[in-house]
């Protein structure tokens, strides 16, 4: 927000001895982040004057109209003498007063100003615009001062254009909304300095009442996105009143292009209170206005010209012709203010923060109004902005006030706070006194009353962020000096270092990453549309997500239930800017909605534990959050070079990945042939342990591929890492100093029959003398027979205190050979 110095003396009494660098650090230790200060008269260097027009030659021959032009400057360029400036603008006349900078002078952007010949004259100098001075965008015309403007010729232009004055740059945060004014800050200020402080907002005002205005009724339907509503109507406005200087610097000032006199009132109020107002021609108005909601299927054209299709949830103003303002966000171009309007309708409203702020991100219109609504607005000074916008506008653009004010009233009380006089010591560990507590909270203009040792403390309108005790001890600790709280830190208590869940996490993200995989993190929320990208059938339970309220982006509204959309929304997104070989990992949360989601929540304590009663109470209505871990890869995972061929991704890299989650994890993973969406129905892994179904793995349905532009062949795994069983202690192995037996077998089997199946009948039938087992050649062919294909696996046997004979070797292979024979009617290759 930038804010003029100037202005802020109005409502404070800033010492005059105070520097800007000073008032900036009082903002600081406010908590008023201070981008930048500017002092204007710094920005233009040498002479800028005030000059009188006293002649103007007009030159042919060229282009465009170009003017040669003589102006006294009075005394400024050390003669006397008429300065010779020739100029574009066509904007002045002979005797009117124009801002001039001469030789030597310099301009913002370090334009440096000279006597030169152009268009065959001598040009000594420059009659100035408003943007060549920084002062405004406006550049078809040069600066023409009032003709009332107190100036002589030669003197220093700077105070009469508005280019002594110091702007601060300041951040405000979203929970200061009432500082988004001169008069939030000026009352800041104003403790900060010690100064005396007159609030704005402390003036007259004409009372109002819910009875019809000029015949005109205001009904407000929706009291909870608008609690107040009030407004007055100006006759017989002048419509081409300008308007005055001082206003039109001041806006500037802000950062406000000025646009007409009404509309310019409005901004000036709403800078000045906080106030944001809507400015209506009157004559333009059919019937009632009612304020609702939107209804299905309406739309407004807004003031920017673009037509807008409504939400049910966008506040609206109406009336019989229908919706003719997105209220709190912008006016419909119906009912604007324009050049031949001479009745003008002032409304000044208070809306609801959260419905404002949904508005305006859904239509992209993030307007100075509804910044400021949605950082809620004081409810009490509709009238008093009204009566400032009537007397501003009746002044300087004629017309008569409305005697009659609207006023629909419906804001409810703040709620009063109980404060213990010892809390804001024990929270900040400073010693602050009861009369100290009580002169700071009085300070941010609440209402204390003091009982024993608990403060009732009431806040004032325009602080609806004071609604818990921690909020006044933030009050109190800003407002005594954030420099005062000691800088300790706090004793470290000792803890049983990471749980077993925490370490698996980890060394599972440290497993990935030394296997060439890139952790990712990405937010947690997608669209619907990428379900059905992902082609999961209607009824798949993954398609059932929490909807969250307030969502960042209304395309993606929901919670993830599974990982993979988001990861291979990343994998899409590195793809496009030209990664072709990529393997990506993400481990975080899904959420699965219970059957009773929807009910409500009970409240906890935070003063105290939850009681596990408690806990589970809550635990039973919000969604499961189960921990998972996914990987992608696609294109090479081995390049080709001058040292042979290279490998392409397929679905097996994607087991392998599952299989080192699970190796990590200590358990054993079982792998099954499956159909689960949105993997290839012939190439995807079912991943269970001890009979629980943990994950899937393998090679990407093709038509996912084609929805969500990936290669064709693309892999991945998901794996539910919270449905692992905690790994036991592992005993340190014997290592048996004998030599291994190495002996191979070839099965042969039915298509039908997993390989792992086969692998634990080998494994139970060998004994123990089996050290490992790895399947290493699958075969399939005419000479085989249909259905049927061969494995072949490696066995490896070792006793740990002999060395093995052939006989033993083979008993054992004979053994394993027999069980997977009678378990799954495997017979020997070659037999």
């Amino acid at each position: 927000m930038l804010v003029p110095l100037s202005w802020l003396r109005e409502a404070v009494d800033v010492p005059v001895t105070r520097t800007a660098a000073e008032i900036g650090e009082a903002f600081t230790a406010l908590g008023v982040e201070v981008e930048e200060i500017s002092d204007l008269a710094a920005s233009v260097r040498g002479p800028l004057v005030v000059g009188k027009v006293l002649d103007i030659e007009e030159l042919t021959g060229f282009k465009k109209p170009i003017r040669y032009c003589q102006v006294d400057v009075g005394a400024a360029n050390g003669t006397g003498a008429p300065q010779s400036i020739v100029c574009g603008a066509r904007n002045f006349a002979v005797g009117d007063l124009v801002v001039v900078i001469l030789p030597g002078g310099v301009l913002p952007g370090e334009f440096t100003i000279g006597a030169r010949k152009t268009y065959g004259r001598l040009s000594a100098g420059m009659i100035c615009s408003a943007r060549e001075l920084g002062l405004g965008d406006d550049h078809d015309g040069i600066i023409v001062l009032p003709a009332d403007t107190v100036a002589a010729p030669g003197t220093d232009a700077r105070p009469v254009v508005g280019l002594d004055e110091v702007v601060f740059d300041l951040s405000i945060t979203p929970d200061r909304g009432y500082q988004l004014s001169i008069r939030g800050l000026a009352r800041e200020l104003a403790r900060a300095l010690d100064a005396p402080y007159r609030d704005p907002a402390d003036r007259p005002a004409t009372g109002g009442s819910a009875q019809a205005s000029a015949g005109r009724r205001i009904l407000v339907e929706d009291a909870t996105g608008c609690d107040r509503f009030s407004a007055r109507l100006v006759t017989g406005v002048d419509p081409a009143a300008p308007s005055p200087q001082w206003m039109v610097r001041r806006l500037a000032h802000a950062g406000i292009r000025s646009i007409s006199l009404p509309v310019d009132v409005t901004n000036y109020v709403m800078v000045e209170l906080g106030q944001p107002m809507h400015a209506f021609d009157a004559g333009t108005l059919t019937g009632d206005l009612v304020v609702r909601r939107a209804r299905e299927g309406e739309r407004l054209t807004t003031i920017d010209h673009v037509d807008r299709a409504l939400s049910t949830e966008d506040l609206v103003i109406c009336d019989d012709t229908g919706v003719i303002s997105l209220a709190a966000v912008m006016g419909g171009a119906t009912t604007e203010v324009g050049g031949a309007t001479t009745d003008v309708l002032f409304e000044a409203a208070h809306w609801d923060p959260a419905s404002i702020s949904r508005t305006a991100r859904r239509h992209r219109l993030l307007s100075e109004a509804s910044k400021r609504f949605e950082r809620a607005v004081d409810p009490a000074v509709t009238l008093v902005a009204l009566q400032r916008a009537v007397d501003l506008l009746v002044e300087y653009g004629g017309g008569t006030a409305g005697a009659e004010v609207v006023d629909v009233n419906q804001v409810v009380p703040p709620e009063t706070v109980l404060l213990p006089a010892s809390l804001p010591g024990r929270v900040v560990g400073v010693d602050y006194p009861l009369s100290r507590v009580v002169e700071l909270v009085e300070a941010v203009g609440a209402q204390v009353a003091v009982a024993d040792d608990t403060m009732a403390v009431t806040p004032p309108s325009w602080r609806p962020d004071l609604v818990d005790p921690v909020d006044l001890v933030e009050e109190v600790v800003r407002l005594d000096g954030y420099g005062k709280v000691p800088s300790v830190l706090p004793p470290v208590v000792a803890g049983n270092g990471l749980t077993d869940a925490q370490r698996l996490r980890r060394s599972v993200a440290r497993a990935l990453a030394e296997a060439g995989y890139v952790e990712v993190l990405s937010y947690p929320f997608v669209s619907p549309e990428s379900f059905d990208a992902l082609g999961l059938p209607d009824d798949d339970a993954r398609r059932t997500a929490v909807r969250l309220a307030n969502p960042l982006s209304e395309r993606e509204p929901l919670l993830r239930t599974t990982l993979l959309p988001t990861l291979l929304a990343t994998l899409r997104r590195n793809l496009a800017r030209g990664q072709r070989d990529v393997a990506l990992f993400e481990s975080g949360l899904v959420f699965r909605p219970a059957a009773d989601t929807l009910a409500e929540v009970p409240a906890l304590p935070v003063d105290r534990r939850p009681t596990d009663t408690e806990l589970a109470a809550a635990l039973a209505v919000v969604p499961r959050q189960p921990y998972r871990v996914a990987a992608v890869v696609t294109g090479e995972v081995q390049r080709a070079g001058w040292w042979g061929d290279g490998r392409v991704a397929d679905w097996t890299d994607a087991l392998a990945a599952a299989r080192l989650v699970a190796r990590t994890a200590g358990v054993s993973l079982a792998v099954r042939a499956d159909r689960h969406a949105p993997w290839h129905p012939g190439r995807c892994a079912e991943l269970t342990v001890g009979g629980v179904l943990v994950g899937h793995a393998g090679e990407l349905h093709p038509e996912v591929c084609q929805a969500l532009e990936l290669p064709r062949g693309t892999a991945a795994m998901e794996l539910e890492l919270s449905a692992l069983p905690a790994r036991e202690p592992v005993p340190a192995p014997s290592i048996s100093t004998y030599p291994p037996a190495l002996i191979d077998v070839a099965l042969l089997v039915d298509d039908a029959v997993p390989a792992a199946d086969v692998q634990a009948a080998l494994s139970a039938g060998a004994g123990e003398l089996l050290e490992s087992i790895r399947l290493f050649d699958v075969f399939r062919g005419d000479q085989l027979g249909a259905g049927r294909k061969s494995l072949a696996y490696k066995l490896t046997f070792r006793a740990a205190d002999r060395t093995l004979t052939a006989e033993e070797a083979v008993t054992a292979r004979d053994a394993a050979v027999a069980e997977a024979t009678h378990r799954v009617g495997a017979a020997l290759r070659g037999a």
